[in-house]
């Protein structure tokens, strides 16, 4: 089977890492003693930016199928997975809060708050909607003045901290740099290529030739990238952070959002991920300190070969409801079969797709998977 069990993985990483001088024999333990997770990026690493006011009294609060009874497991996002391997304090969110709640008449803001200093501080600076550079992402309240909010997701008020500014917080509140044990892990450009998308398709209903809009997403996907490079190898890297794992996008093309949209839909959006992906790999150079993982092959593979990975349905968003935010337990998850319906277990175990575009748990604990084996393997495991 192609199905990597990461705790597995790392136990062998441990044991031959033994055998070869590593690791003493029977200490199953990280060959790296890390102590501190610190995440950067958006919703795929989200763990709790929005789970605040409404969100949180509905039960939401992450970007996938929410509510651990429902779905069975004791983790929901793949750095939680990655973190109970690592035998690390679970990641919270580092920031929170609401602008505006545009779904939900009545229902004030919540204000914006650091949880990242202090006994108990959290180091997931990762936010839903976070863009590279742009502080206006997917969610964010001020696309409301752009046009239909429920283009994008209703605009929830999203605080979108663009990945730039992610870092820098992190830097003006700790020390400025990073401690020799602390991995550090970046997930971005999602939401750029969203955006991008957008505008390609704004840009032709007004007129302008298709290639000459295309071409200037293309370039604004690969500028992104080169300034994502940038805060990875001159605000990270050169800040002390000797453990780095920059995961690229994955193949959101063959997300259910994508399928909907037609074949040119699906075309265009691989396009900008390519374009990202590209550029940002062409722009990290080879170093014992960073770790690049290609999430866009992996997904790809599984959704070609799903019964290799325990998948049951890589192509249906278990949640139908208007965010993923608030898609948990049963009464609130929809589907076109009965059993996520009816057995919410069942979705978050076998089905990829939480939403159009999210991973269900089964989803987030494949990419950990992923990441504890290229880990290993790097010997950081």
């Amino acid at each position: 089977m192609k199905k990597f069990h990461v705790l597995t993985t790392a136990l062998a990483a441990a044991a031959f890492l033994a055998a070869c001088g590593g690791n003493e024999a029977g200490d199953q333990s990280p060959r790296v003693a890390f102590t501190q997770m610190v995440n950067f990026g958006d919703s795929l690493s989200d763990v709790g930016s929005y789970k605040v006011g409404a969100v949180a009294l509905q039960g939401g609060g992450y970007f996938s199928i929410n509510g651990q009874g429902a779905t069975g497991l004791l983790y929901t996002n793949w750095t939680e997975f990655l973190a109970a391997q690592l035998q690390l304090t679970q990641p919270c969110a580092a920031e929170t809060g609401l602008n505006t709640i545009q779904a939900i008449v009545g229902v004030p803001p919540v204000a914006a708050t650091f949880h990242d200093t202090g006994a108990s501080a959290c180091s997931s600076y990762a936010q839903g909607g976070s863009r590279v550079t742009n502080p206006v992402g997917p969610g964010n309240a001020a696309l409301v003045t752009l046009g239909d909010p429920t283009t994008y997701g209703n605009a929830l008020g999203a605080l979108t901290v663009p990945v730039h500014d992610q870092i820098q917080n992190y830097l003006t509140h700790g020390t400025g740099t990073f401690s020799s044990t602390a991995l550090v892990t970046v997930l971005a450009g999602a939401n750029d290529v969203f955006i991008n998308v957008a505008t390609v398709q704004a840009e032709i209903a007004a007129g302008m030739p298709a290639a000459t809009a295309v071409g200037g997403a293309v370039t604004a996907m690969t500028t992104a990238a080169d300034q994502l490079a940038v805060d990875i190898n001159t605000n990270i890297l050169a800040k002390g952070a000797t453990h780095v794992v920059v995961i690229n996008v994955p193949d959101i093309s063959v997300t259910p959002s994508a399928i909907a949209s037609g074949a040119s839909g699906q075309a265009l959006v691989k396009q900008l991920v390519q374009a990202f992906n590209g550029e940002l790999a062409s722009k990290l150079p080879p170093s014992a300190s960073l770790l690049y993982i290609d999430s866009f092959a992996a997904i790809d593979d599984e959704v070609a070969n799903p019964a290799q990975y325990g998948l049951t349905n890589v192509d249906t968003a278990t949640c139908t409801s208007s965010s993923s935010l608030v898609c948990t337990k049963a009464s609130l998850i929809t589907a076109v079969t009965p059993a996520p319906l009816t057995n919410p277990a069942t979705a978050a175990n076998t089905y990829l797709f939480a939403d159009s575009v999210h991973p269900t748990p089964a989803g987030y604990r494949l990419l950990a998977e992923l990441v504890g084996e290229k880990m290993a393997i790097k010997g950081w495991l």
